[in-house]
């Protein structure tokens, strides 16, 4: 997938999901509770244990104050350069 393996994949997903809800200022568990999401759930998406439905995307970009897609454009910047 991309050129790189799935794990990988998973991390730069996780650091991304990290990044911005440290940047509205959540903990864990208030991500979890604004999207109706398990606090572990969310844990073992940030260390890319788990992988984000596109439904969980959506929760999540709304409660992030961001969109589904500018989610997708800031993993696809990470692995972009991861790359380099």
């Amino acid at each position: 997938m991309l050129g790189i393996k799935q794990d990988e994949f998973a991390l730069v997903v996780g650091k991304v999901i990290r990044e911005e809800r440290r940047r509205v200022g959540f903990t864990q568990e208030e991500l979890g509770f604004e999207t109706d999401l398990q606090r572990n759930y969310i844990s073992l998406m940030e260390l890319g244990r788990h992988q984000p439905t596109v439904s969980t995307l959506f929760k999540l970009a709304k409660a992030l104050k961001t969109t589904p897609n500018e989610l997708v454009l800031a993993i696809e910047i990470k692995l972009e350069q991861g790359k380099k």
